[in-house]
């Protein structure tokens, strides 16, 4: 589920009422918002944590929408700020709190195999450290080059490789994988 921004939370004005600006920004936001959520989501596992994330993110892209929509990424630059976000997240929360791949509680008769196996590839996702997992959803589920994923974590492209091997070599393991895909998982 997406949630979808009502716009009277950011401004209190009809759409007729708006400055080019905020028209602009508002237009921004309408148009992001899903693809930026499930990025947030993806990073953090928590529909409500991914919410705060981008009101966060767009509130921050809003206070300097005017420099921001003239470098020519402004989304890039916002999802940029979601990563930022959720890696100070993960930083801050507890470190008594460990992901289980364990599914059998909440296993329920009926489901399809492939409900099941998205749960335990994303319980397994979730055990990777703070950049695997990052370097993985910008990589897999985002789409993003290695550059560009080296650009919004501010690391190098052969850090993004690294990270992208190691935790492909841990999902594998983690996933009973019996033998290594040649292509390295990368898509063809």
């Amino acid at each position: 589920m997406v949630a979808q921004p009502a716009s009277t939370r950011w401004v209190r004005r009809s759409r007729t009422e708006l400055s080019g600006e905020d028209s602009d920004f508002d237009e921004f936001m309408s148009a992001h918002w899903a693809s930026l959520f499930r990025t947030a989501y993806l990073l953090t596992g928590d529909s409500h944590l991914a919410e705060d994330l981008l009101q966060t993110a767009f509130a921050k892209v809003y206070l300097s929408w005017s420099k921001i929509s003239t470098m020519g990424q402004p989304v890039a630059y916002t999802r940029k700020i979601v990563t930022n976000q959720a890696m100070s997240w993960w930083r801050r929360s507890s470190s008594s709190e460990v992901p289980s791949l364990d599914i059998s509680g909440d296993h329920h008769a009926g489901h399809e195999d492939q409900v099941t196996q998205a749960s335990v590839v994303w319980a397994a996702l979730a055990t990777l450290p703070t950049k695997q997992r990052a370097v993985m959803v910008l990589r897999y589920y985002e789409d993003l080059s290695e550059a560009e994923i080296a650009d919004t974590l501010g690391i190098s492209t052969g850090s993004v490789k690294s990270h992208a091997s190691a935790a492909r070599t841990t999902l594998a393991q983690r996933l009973g994988a019996l033998e290594h895909d040649p292509t390295n998982g990368d898509p063809a």
